[in-house]
């Protein structure tokens, strides 16, 4: 298999009649291609960024059905988006039951097996953690180191210009994963215990550097509550092919 890594070259390509049967896009920007008289049987399509835009299919937006169909499979997702502190602590505490049964149901030799290039259990679990100190204890508390050195950092985050010299290079232990990530969950759940109205209005700066937007306090819990809910669908589908 050929493999095109870090190109442009496609942009605003045309392709007629050409097959990509079986081919792979991963981390690649596709957003404006439009495809007419195609065959998608068996098209897969993954994309964290699905519900902060359009999905045209025959002229319908699929997007609200998708969002709608996700929040009857993972029930309390639709709190992700909640504005109050009630339903933050409802929605946290909903992704957190459902993360339990995941953690506790599956069996020791499959939580560092992972699906071709996807995170296994395990390493989800660290990149929570890396998520809710970015969030929490980065955006919202704003501590001045605020990463465990065993948190999973994003792919590309060393190209970005991230410290990787914050985290571990040895691979840490399944229950040390374990106790980190209950650590990071309490001090989540301890911070909405006790969020006011005010506090969730309240104007941060974006953790990860940029300039383009100022999310409130309770749009860094959202961003939490988005991973955890994201990351437990990857990682259910993937567990569920590897079953």
């Amino acid at each position: 298999m050929t493999t095109y890594s870090g190109t442009k070259e496609f942009e605003g390509a045309a392709f007629v009649r050409a097959s990509f049967k079986g081919a792979t896009l991963r981390f690649s920007d596709v957003s404006g291609m439009v495809m007419r008289g195609v065959d998608v049987d068996r098209l897969d399509v993954d994309s964290h960024d699905l519900f902060f835009g359009s999905l045209l299919v025959n002229g319908v937006d699929v997007v609200p059905f998708v969002d709608a169909e996700l929040n009857r499979q993972f029930p309390g997702r639709e709190l992700q988006k909640a504005q109050t502190p009630e339903g933050l602590r409802e929605g946290w505490g909903a992704v957190q039951t459902a993360w339990q049964e995941t953690v506790t149901s599956t069996p020791p030799d499959l939580v560092d097996a992972h699906v071709e290039d996807e995170w296994s259990l395990a390493q989800t679990l660290r990149h929570l953690v890396l998520a809710t100190d970015a969030w929490l204890r980065g955006g919202i508390l704003r501590l001045e180191q605020p990463f465990h050195e065993i948190g999973q950092p994003f792919t590309g985050a060393g190209e970005m210009g991230f410290d990787m010299s914050v985290f571990r290079v040895e691979t840490p232990t399944y229950e040390e994963i374990l106790e980190v990530r209950a650590e990071r969950q309490l001090q989540v759940t301890d911070f909405l215990a006790a969020v006011s109205p005010e506090v969730l209005a309240e104007e941060r700066a974006d953790p990860w550097g940029g300039d383009d937007w100022r999310p409130s306090v309770g749009d860094c819990i959202r961003v939490i509550l988005e991973e955890e809910w994201a990351h437990l669908r990857y990682v259910r589908r993937d567990l569920a092919r590897l079953r």
